[in-house]
């Protein structure tokens, strides 16, 4: 299997993750890529994924499949299944949907990144990132009420939202979310005594 990524991005990081946890890393071959707004890479898009966007798994018989959350649901069929997402019942959709909140934070922080760091100055729209902030915002405050999904086994959750607070941390060092929010404070610093989360962190930004 080869794995399209970036080292910044938080949803290869995602996959990363859960390929360790799964015991499959030394299964997948990793292949760099840059992709950015704004810049073409007619390949990508023609050959592996027409919305340009990162992972993308390529397996054995050349069959493509995009987006972090199926990637990480297809590994962790091919390690066994039911490891990091509930094979069935209430608590597979209630995974899936915590999961759903967490993909759509790391939607709305990369929207940010692109309005403060991409977009001409005199184009910026203050109302349009402070909404998409505003999202990040409530959503981390929903999670660091859920005891629950900070103390349990690791599972797709608890690495989707790893990955949002490595994210805020990378791009957004001043934003103060341990501050605001101790107990997802207190958990990033026990995932981080994870060999998997250690060693997926992002490159100095």
């Amino acid at each position: 299997m080869k794995l399209i990524f970036s080292p910044a991005s938080p949803f290869v990081r995602k996959v990363r993750i859960a390929a360790i946890e799964l015991g499959l890393i030394d299964k997948i071959e990793f292949v760099p890529i840059t992709l950015a707004p704004g810049q073409t890479n007619d390949a990508y898009v023609r050959d592996i994924n027409p919305l340009k966007k990162l992972p993308a798994l390529i397996l054995d018989d050349g069959e493509v499949i995009i987006d972090s959350y199926v990637i990480v649901e297809y590994l962790d069929d091919l390690a066994g299944g039911g490891k990091l997402i509930p094979a069935s019942g209430p608590a597979r959709w209630k995974v899936k949907s915590d999961h759903s909140l967490l993909q759509g934070m790391l939607d709305s922080m990369l929207l940010c990144r692109y309005e403060k760091m991409v977009r001409p100055q005199g184009l910026r729209w203050q109302a349009w990132f402070d909404d998409h902030w505003h999202r990040v915002w409530q959503g981390m405050a929903r999670f660091d009420k859920q005891g629950d999904a900070l103390s349990r086994p690791i599972d797709i959750v608890q690495i989707g939202l790893v990955c949002v607070l490595g994210y805020a941390d990378f791009r957004f060092a001043d934003c103060g979310w341990r501050k605001a929010y101790p107990n997802l404070g207190a958990f990033n610093e026990k995932m981080l005594t994870r060999h998997s989360v250690k060693v997926s962190l992002p490159p100095a930004a």
